[in-house]
C-alpha cells in the first residue's frame, strides 16, 4: 500500500506500461507489414519475375549469332585475300619482264622469276636497293641528270615519286653485261596508304645489240657507198680510155684494171651482205 501511495513508484509504473504498449503495437505493425509483403510476393506474376532472365538469354543468343556471322565474314575475307594473292603471284610469275617490290624501308619483299633471271640472283628477298643494284646509274630525262638507281627507288618508297629511264648498263653478280630499261612506280594500298615502290625491269640487251649492229652497219654502208662511187667512177674512166685507145697492149692493160676493180667491187659488196644483221648470203665469192 505504501508503494501505491508513493508518487515515484506510480510514475515508474506508468512509464513501464507505456513502453510495453508501444512495443506490442510496433511488433503487431511489423508483423502485418511482413505478412503483406509475403502475400504480395506470392500473388506476383511468374512471367514478370522470369522476364529479366529471358531477356538475358535472348541477348546472349544474339551476341553468339553476331559473333558467328563476324567469324564467317572474316573467313570469307581471308579466302578472298588468299585468292587475290594467288592470282597476283600467278600473274607476276608469268610476266616476261621483271618485277621487284620494295617496302618503304627499301628492302625487297617480292621478286618474280623474270626479275631473278634478269638480275642474275637466286633470291633477292631481304636485300636493299643499294645491295641489289650496287653502282647502277640511270639517266633522268626530266632533269637531264644521271642518278643512282638505289636513290631513285628509295625516293619512290618515301615520297611516292615515279621514274622512267632510258636503257642503262647492268652487271650481274656473275659478271654478265646487260642493258636494262628501269621503271619505278609507287605502290598504294586500298586506303591510299603508301606501301613502297615497284621496280619494273625490261631486258633490252638483245635489242641494244641489234641497235648497235644496225648503227655499225649504217656506218659501214656509208663507207661502202663512198667506195662504190669511187670504184664506179674509176671503171667509167677506164671504159672511156679503153674506147678511145688504139694500142692493143694499152687496151689489154686497161681491161685488166677494169677486171681488178670489178673483183674489188664484188668483194666489197659480198662482205657487206655477209655482215648484214640477221642475214646470210650464200653463193657470194
Amino acid at each position: 500500500m505504501k508503494l501505491l501511495a508513493n508518487p515515484m513508484f506510480l510514475r515508474m509504473a506508468a512509464v513501464a506500461f507505456a513502453a510495453l504498449i508501444a512495443f506490442v503495437f510496433g511488433w503487431v505493425v511489423i508483423r502485418r507489414l511482413k505478412q503483406g509483403l509475403q502475400d504480395e510476393g506470392r500473388s506476383a506474376d511468374p512471367a514478370t519475375e522470369s522476364f529479366p532472365l529471358h531477356t538475358y538469354h535472348a541477348v546472349i543468343q544474339q551476341l553468339k549469332q553476331q559473333k558467328h556471322e563476324l567469324e564467317s565474314l572474316q573467313q570469307a575475307e581471308r579466302r578472298r585475300a588468299k585468292t587475290t594473292e594467288n592470282i597476283s603471284a600467278a600473274v607476276l610469275s608469268n610476266l616476261s619482264c621483271g618485277v621487284v617490290f620494295f617496302n618503304t624501308a627499301g628492302l625487297v619483299k617480292q621478286a618474280n622469276s623474270a626479275a631473278r633471271r634478269i638480275l642474275g640472283l637466286a633470291s633477292p628477298i631481304g636485300m636493299n636497293a643499294r645491295e641489289l643494284f650496287r653502282h647502277t646509274s640511270v639517266f633522268d630525262k626530266s632533269r637531264g641528270a644521271v642518278l643512282n638507281l638505289a636513290d631513285v627507288i628509295a625516293s619512290a618508297g618515301r615520297n611516292a615519286a615515279g621514274f622512267r629511264g632510258d636503257d642503262t648498263d647492268y652487271i650481274t653478280p656473275a659478271g654478265e653485261a646487260r642493258v636494262l630499261e628501269i621503271t619505278v612506280s609507287p605502290v598504294y594500298a586500298a586506303n591510299a596508304e603508301l606501301l613502297g615502290s615497284a621496280c619494273l625491269i625490261d631486258d633490252d640487251t638483245q635489242i641494244a645489240h641489234l641497235r648497235r649492229d644496225q648503227k655499225l652497219h649504217g656506218e659501214i654502208s656509208a663507207e661502202m657507198a663512198l667506195s662504190l662511187r669511187n670504184s664506179v667512177a674509176l671503171i667509167s674512166e677506164y671504159a672511156r680510155n679503153l674506147a678511145g685507145n688504139r694500142d692493143t697492149a694499152k687496151s689489154e692493160q686497161i681491161a685488166n684494171d677494169i677486171g681488178c676493180e670489178a673483183e674489188h667491187l664484188q668483194r666489197t659488196i659480198g662482205g657487206f651482205l655477209l655482215s648484214a644483221p640477221g642475214k646470210a648470203v650464200s653463193g657470194v665469192s
